[in-house]
């Protein structure tokens, strides 16, 4: 197994905080930037699982840097330099609490909401006579809340977050129409490359002028879901499941393990010929939605290379 970087523990020149999520830890950088390496670590129904997958943290972070830099004619972003093939450092943002999911295909979430009956998803309606993997008539916004850490994030209307306050109208307004322009621009690249952007979610911050921009990752396999189009209509039409690129194929393995996060179950056992695979079908979904080949970086000390190309670049 190829070494992993699973926690860190830096301590960065102005270093003022360090925020650990459930994949990346951010560090604060005298109140103004932020550094963000992405882990290895795998985190499926909320739940980060104990062992790390090599070179996905490399992957996450270059898919996101990728994709920021084919957006941002469309809609600003945090991001000002990638000192490490793990590391994006940027502006520091206040985040939005809310995530902007949008689907343009019912899959996932909301085919098992549809499955159980139900035929509305965040106060927006899901047509009858679905079946899953169908494409919506047009892309639905189904925001989900910002959980804190060990919470499941939840579905939320724009109704309650207006009603609640969690977001001023005038700025979701403004991430509405972000979140429709970058899944249309993220639909364009995956056609391009032979693939179907199924959903996704965008995270928005504010910058200490004020300006929204986007945050986080962007059309990761860990953000968003994407099937391979030669064949989808066809696999739709025998009622076949689809062939996809995302961490689903994941959350599939851990449901015939009788795990969904749920209480008082148990994260089944990963073998290291397990997670070999997991990292494989990375490096494949990094090389499908990119349409280049994947370079792995030197993983002999994860630690120490990002510990001094981050120490270069503060400098």
């Amino acid at each position: 197994m190829s070494n992993t970087i699973i926690d860190t523990n830096f301590n960065f020149p102005n270093q003022q905080n360090v925020y650990k999520g459930k994949v990346r830890e951010v560090y604060n950088i005298n109140d103004d930037e932020l550094v963000m390496i992405a882990t290895d670590r795998l985190s499926a129904f909320d739940v980060v699982m104990p062992k790390g997958i090599p070179y996905k943290g490399q992957i996450l972070n270059q898919i996101a840097t990728k994709m920021m830099a084919a957006t941002e004619d469309l809609v600003p972003n945090w991001l000002t330099a990638t000192p490490d093939p793990n590391v994006a450092v940027g502006h520091l943002c206040e985040p939005f609490k809310v995530e902007m999911v949008i689907r343009g295909y019912m899959s996932g979430h909301a085919a098992r909401e549809y499955k159980a009956g139900k035929r509305m998803l965040c106060g927006v309606p899901m047509p009858e006579g679905m079946k899953e993997n169908d494409k919506f008539p047009e892309p639905i916004i189904t925001p989900a809340t910002k959980a804190e850490q060990g919470d499941h994030d939840e579905d939320i209307s724009r109704e309650d977050i207006l009603k609640r306050g969690i977001v001023s109208e005038a700025d979701y307004v403004v991430l509405e129409d972000y979140t429709r322009k970058l899944f249309q621009r993220g639909s364009e690249i995956a056609a391009s490359r032979g693939l179907i952007l199924v959903d996704t979610k965008y995270e928005f911050g504010k910058t200490k002028g004020g300006q929204i921009v986007l945050i986080d990752e962007i059309h990761t396999p860990d953000s968003s879901r994407y099937f391979y189009a030669d064949g989808y209509q066809e696999r739709q039409d025998k009622g076949e499941a689809q062939k996809q690129l995302s961490k689903e194929f994941v959350r599939q393995w851990l449901i015939e393990n009788n795990f969904q996060g749920l209480e008082g179950q148990t994260v089944p056992f990963m073998s290291d010929a397990y997670i070999e695979t997991v990292s494989e079908r990375y490096i494949e979904l990094y090389e499908n939605i990119t349409g280049e080949t994947f370079e792995k970086a030197d993983v002999s000390n994860i630690q120490k290379r990002i510990e001094e190309n981050v120490l270069a670049y503060l400098k």
